[in-house]
């Protein structure tokens, strides 16, 4: 069974920042400069937070994970350029 979850982060550091940044983008999607839409096993969200904690420096980094229910997903509005969130693209 798959989880939809939403990352957010605001990390301190430009090279950690951009580290992260390519660790999430081969779980999800970038929505917005520092959000990230995964649709991902348990596993697999477990191996991404574990890489996400080794790259964070918890005394001047967030991130933050928002788990959705997929009916809940579907109810996701934006305005403006729309982002396009494909789950076939996104699962790793």
């Amino acid at each position: 069974m798959k989880q939809f979850v939403v990352v957010a982060y605001d990390v301190a550091d430009d090279r950690r920042r951009r580290k992260i940044s390519k660790t999430l983008e081969q779980y999800g999607v970038r929505c917005n400069e520092s959000v990230f839409e995964c649709l991902l096993t348990l596993a697999k969200i477990g191996k991404m937070k574990q890489k996400l904690l080794k790259l964070t420096n918890d005394k001047e980094d967030i991130i933050l994970y928002y788990y959705l229910c997929l009916p809940c997903t579907m109810k996701r509005e934006s305005i403006g350029r729309k982002p396009s969130f494909n789950p076939e693209i996104v699962e790793v």
